[in-house]
């Protein structure tokens, strides 16, 4: 069996038609017909139901298909490790910059004394592309809102926890309140991120308005926390956001307590369950948590 019939099966599997595969991989329809009848020959299994214009995964196939991708994962991975052996290695960290402010800087800081040869890669992504990158091996380690819920083959180690907060223009009827209720927002224009790009917020966010009977009407997405408080300090509506600090909010914005707020926001470290023994990344969570320590 060779890792250049598994990307051939891969490809088929993925687009459903050997005509498209080919031409995908740049195969002639022949030559890839050969190389996938080989591989079902050395496995002494059916991979393929035929038909005059697709093809469909047999059972076997299913379990086929399963494997080869995380076999071609890991000889990916493995070339990367040995390509980044020569240089030191690399870390590459994907990251939400509201959800880690203060923790990176210092923890890339500390981890960079101890490591000074390894590479470290700055990604600032959503959190379904720090999920991706996670699952794809394109990153090594995130800090977002664990998701041990929803995401499968991952550790997370539990940094800091936000308390929610109300985002309200300075000059707003509601920045006089000590406390906001939660009626309240029924009555105001609601800023929030892109539902895709962070399932997790929606997932706290509209639990929440359920459980009050809430149905606001949804003002504006913003994929940052920056634009998502800057949309606010313009008055364009309320946000609900994660407790930061004073100096990253706008002087036009207030964060308000409210009366019956979501359970705070649990900020982690994800990474892939089997890169326990990865020491350089062991090191970089442990200055993740030493860094969240000082910060509490």
């Amino acid at each position: 069996m060779e890792l250049r019939q598994l990307r051939y099966f891969v490809a088929v599997a993925d687009t459903g038609n050997i005509s498209r595969a080919a031409r995908k991989i740049f195969l002639t329809q022949p030559a890839l017909s050969r190389q996938i009848k080989a591989l079902e020959e050395e496995v002494g299994q059916c991979l393929l139901e035929r038909h005059a214009h697709s093809v469909r995964l047999t059972p076997a196939g299913e379990v086929m298909l399963h494997e080869a991708r995380e076999l071609l994962r890991l000889a990916d991975q493995a070339v990367e490790r040995v390509k980044a052996s020569g240089t030191g290695g690399r870390l590459r960290i994907g990251y939400a910059p509201t959800l880690a402010e203060g923790l990176m800087t210092p923890a890339v800081a500390s981890f960079t004394r101890v490591h000074p040869r390894t590479k470290v890669e700055l990604h600032d992504f959503s959190t379904g592309e720090m999920l991706a990158g996670l699952e794809g091996g394109k990153l090594d380690v995130v800090v977002s809102v664990a998701q041990e819920r929803a995401s499968r083959g991952l550790s997370w180690t539990p940094l800091v926890r936000l308390p929610w907060r109300l985002a309200v223009p300075a000059r707003h009827r509601l920045a006089r309140l000590a406390k906001v209720p939660a009626t309240e927002l029924a009555h105001e224009p609601l800023l929030a991120f892109p539902r895709r790009e962070y399932p997790d917020y929606w997932e706290d966010l509209g639990g929440w308005l359920s459980r009050h009977g809430l149905r606001p009407r949804l003002a504006g997405e913003y994929d940052g926390g920056n634009s998502l408080l800057a949309a606010v300090a313009a008055g364009l509506g309320v946000a609900l956001v994660g407790t930061r600090p004073a100096h990253q909010v706008p002087t036009g914005v207030r964060l308000k307590l409210l009366t019956e707020a979501p359970p705070p926001v649990c900020v982690a470290a994800g990474f892939r369950a089997d890169r326990t023994d990865d020491k350089p990344l062991a090191v970089f969570i442990a200055e993740l948590r030493r860094t969240a320590e000082a910060l509490k």
